[in-house]
């Protein structure tokens, strides 16, 4: 990175599960620097979702570093995630044609509700698949799959926790990392999203935000998105050992199963 920037700047690692983000800092200017992004990040920053991407170069080994423009900020708490400002930006990204071309462009194809259900059947280790609440899910998600169809796919962000978006102190508002981005149903960002964040008697109202009408089917598709990605993330967890938040999720997973 020195020798990308120059020994005037200072590098330090942005933390991150990959190790593979820094902040670069120089005589009052601020970068964030990424190894390896997607291309799909220079349509983001052009789309106003992400900070604007300042550069992009190719290290002689062939790794990209891309340069955004550090935005001084904080995380959304989970209460402002009920924001109409919230609503409206998950409106254009689910609406945006640019990202949805990039995504496929980059060889990306819809993820149907009987892939994911798979992928949750056969990489659910032993221990894991015989918890009964576990059990309970997976009789949920065979039980509905066929109540799940939806023609309607977009890009979905699929980590729309409160963490995620970013307010500026000049009042901007972004969704950042965009490592798990896919072509999907939207109810896979609507349902994490409304059941985390909003009280269920709210549900109309932030839904006409965002555009949509609350109807059975819409109540049933992210209910069962959900639900699978709770338990994708009780997987991951435990297979890190990491007890209390599998144990929490599996809580969450519990109270969401017994709602009608």
């Amino acid at each position: 990175m020195e020798h990308l920037l120059g020994q005037e700047w200072d590098i330090s690692p942005a933390g991150g599960a990959t190790g593979e983000a820094f902040i670069a800092e120089k005589e009052g200017q601020k970068l964030f620097l990424k190894r390896n992004s997607s291309p799909f990040l220079a349509v983001l920053s052009a789309e106003g979702i992400v900070p604007k991407l300042m550069w992009t170069k190719r290290l002689e080994n062939g790794d990209v570093i891309t340069a955004q423009h550090w935005m001084e900020g904080r995380e959304l708490s989970q209460q402002e995630m009920n924001n109409i400002r919230v609503a409206k930006l998950l409106q254009k990204i689910h609406q945006s044609d640019p990202l949805l071309s990039m995504l496929k462009r980059l060889g990306k194809s819809p993820l149907r509700p009987e892939s994911i259900l798979t992928d949750i059947e056969t990489g659910l280790s032993s221990d894991v698949a015989d918890i009964p609440i576990i059990k309970q899910a997976i009789h949920f998600l065979q039980n509905n799959l066929l109540l799940i169809e939806c023609d309607e796919k977009v890009v979905c962000h699929c980590d729309v926790n409160h963490n995620n978006w970013l307010m500026t102190e000049t009042d901007g508002l972004f969704l950042i990392d965009w490592d798990g981005a896919v072509i999907g149903d939207p109810a896979i960002d609507l349902g994490i999203l409304l059941y985390s964040y909003v009280p269920r008697e709210e549900w109309n109202q932030w839904l006409a935000r965002y555009g949509k009408k609350l109807d059975a089917g819409l109540e049933m598709r992210m209910k069962w998105h959900t639900v699978s990605q709770l338990v994708l993330s009780i997987q991951w967890h435990h297979r890190r050992k990491r007890y209390e938040e599998r144990n929490e999720l599996l809580q969450k997973l519990e109270a969401l199963l017994m709602v009608c």
